[in-house]
């Protein structure tokens, strides 16, 4: 294996072993509802918490210039470290009461030195491949966030056992990711210019690109978070239901874990097919997932294993694209403000949406929880469509709009 290769694995490992806190607070809802009282509000505050904190560490990290200031390595291991130690002092305070979403706030802020500090360092290594290198980066965080559901499956659903394995695991990232050598020294941070957010607004291409990513996130982390619990109410009511809360595990790390694959092929495509095109499929097919949830809800496990991996794989494929569309479109100097804009509104939206969804619930039955989120994706693709017809798109892709 070649040393960038050999580099470019680490990082990926890393990535994986980091984010599986991201939804480990997500995973131990049905184990710690075994155990207490917990409501939708609460268990809906654990998931969003995560957003908020992560918001809050872009936005710091964006305006402190970290990833300039503290070694790339070294920034990505006090993150993961401090988020491992966070998601391990579950253990000293009440599962149910106020201090949980502080702590999951604080693994949410620590994640914006883990994700977007690996995109800087697999920056050193790439060439040609930039589609390539930043589809595995995303399928890292797939991937890692799906790992939850696995391990709390290994660990015959005990909420402990998935808390105690994620903080080891991010442990171990912060600590493996001191070996990664760049390729490359890194380049500077784009500037955060608080002043030039007005231009995500006032410039149509950016405006259309952003709507986009917004829609492609209401649908997101929604679905994300909520899909094991759709899943074990979907199997509860097939013969052997008794067995629903660990296939519904399964399936929900299936689900997330199939973006793995949509990620790399997303990255691979969308430099041959246009950002727009591949961005309009991909919301398309998640959209109308969306609204098939309710009609497959309760079928044979079969069918939501389909489901879920076409899912899956369309849901997140996408995801980079919106982002590179950004950086493309906007002048050198207000790249940095633009992409910290789209990231902070879009994680905001999510929160909106998490909480929706047991409101959602109430009213329609999980049967029809997921379908007002398909408006997200479907707004999605048409503001993607203004774009593809306005002029500026041909920046895209190097003219693969």
């Amino acid at each position: 294996m070649s040393r960038k290769w050999r580099n470019v694995a680490l990082l990926t490992l890393c990535e994986v072993l980091a984010m599986t806190l991201w939804f480990s607070g997500s995973a131990i809802i049905p184990g710690l509802r075994a155990e207490m009282a917990l409501s939708d509000d609460q268990a809906a505050a654990m998931a969003s918490a995560v957003s908020v904190g992560f918001v809050a560490g872009t936005l710091l990290s964006a305006l402190l210039t970290l990833v300039d200031r503290v070694r790339p390595q070294y920034l990505f291991m006090i993150s993961a470290l401090t988020a491992a130690a966070a998601n391990f002092a579950t253990f000293a305070v009440d599962p149910a009461g106020p201090w949980m979403p502080v702590l999951r706030f604080v693994v949410g802020a620590c994640m914006a030195g883990v994700y977007p500090v690996g995109m800087v360092m697999v920056s050193s290594w790439t060439e040609k491949d930039r589609g390539l290198l930043v589809g595995l980066l995303v399928a890292a965080l797939t991937l890692g966030s799906a790992s939850p559901h696995l391990i709390d499956v290994f660990g015959g659903l005990d909420w402990r056992f998935t808390i105690a394995a994620s903080s080891a695991c991010a442990t171990g990232a912060g600590l493996l990711v001191l070996l990664f050598e760049p390729g490359r020294p890194f380049a500077r941070a784009a500037r955060f210019k608080p002043a030039q957010m007005l231009e995500a607004w006032t410039d149509p291409a950016l405006r259309y690109a952003n709507f986009g990513y917004f829609g492609h996130m209401i649908e997101l982390y929604a679905v994300w978070a909520w899909i094991a619990l759709f899943l074990a109410s979907s199997l509860a009511l097939s013969p052997g239901g008794n067995e629903a809360p660990q296939l519904a595990k399964v399936l929900a790390f299936t689900m997330i874990g199939s973006g793995a694959v949509g990620s790399i092929a997303g990255g691979l495509l969308a430099d041959r097919v246009g950002r727009t095109r591949l961005t309009m499929a991909c919301m398309s097919v998640s959209g109308l997932c969306c609204l098939l949830a309710g009609f497959v809800f309760g079928m044979p496990i079969w069918v939501l294993l389909l489901l879920c991996v076409i899912w899956g794989i369309s849901i997140v494929a996408d995801s980079a694209q919106f982002s590179a569309s950004v950086i493309e479109l906007s002048p050198p100097d207000y790249i940095g403000t633009m992409v910290t804009t789209q990231t902070c509104i879009g994680f905001l939206l999510t929160v909106g949406t998490i909480h929706a969804v047991p409101y959602l619930v109430g009213a329609f039955g999980w049967s029809g929880a997921f379908v007002p989120l398909a408006a997200g994706p479907f707004l999605g693709v048409l503001a993607m469509a203004k774009l593809r017809s306005l002029p500026q798109s041909a920046k895209l892709a190097h003219g693969r709009r």
